[in-house]
């Protein structure tokens, strides 16, 4: 008695790394204006239920792979860019007025905002007038936003709550920006 074995087989399971290069081509194709925004949408909720690489496969079918020039030409686009970004960040911290940090020994918060009662009182009317506080904890400076109108930033994010600050932040209550110093 002679007995066989099927096996089903089935494809390998995509891999991160293949749906990650098709949401690439996708988001190229809606960059260069092949791909309208409904189109993309729609393909890229296709692409991330997709199980085998032919689904992926006909969802890119009709856009063109990227090719070496265009690689390099996007490339340089977005490293001139990114240059100027950075060079526009660089000036404006550059020409910031000074915010000098308290001396650590001073066990208490620093509170800032327009009320006379605060250490820093900032004049501005985007300021709140408790604006915003900034202690010392276990050797760390923390800005911590107390829930003002206008917001905080921390190097041109929002703070939402607390966040660890250094010298040479930049940090902004309302519309007016300083640059952290200890000296």
């Amino acid at each position: 008695m002679t007995s066989s074995f099927e096996f089903n087989t089935y494809p390998a399971r995509l891999s991160d790394v293949e749906r990650d290069k098709a949401l690439k081509v996708l988001r190229d194709g809606v960059a260069m204006g092949r791909l309208s925004h409904d189109t993309f949408v729609r393909r890229m909720e296709l692409a991330l239920s997709a199980r085998r690489a032919d689904e992926l496969a006909v969802l890119t079918a009709d856009l063109p792979s990227e090719s070496r020039l265009s690689r390099v030409v996007f490339g340089t686009v977005e490293a001139v860019s990114g240059f100027t970004v950075r060079l526009r960040r660089a000036w404006q911290s550059e020409r910031l007025p000074k915010l000098l940090l308290p001396h650590p020994d001073g066990g208490r918060p620093l509170r800032i905002g327009r009320d006379p009662a605060n250490g820093l009182r900032l004049t501005h009317e985007t300021v709140s007038r408790a604006h915003a506080e900034l202690t010392r904890q276990g050797g760390l400076w923390i800005l911590r936003d107390l829930g003002s109108t206008n917001g905080t930033t921390v190097n041109g994010r929002r703070v939402v709550g607390a966040v660890v600050v250094r010298e040479g932040d930049q940090v902004g209550f309302g519309h007016m920006s300083f640059r952290l110093s200890v000296n």
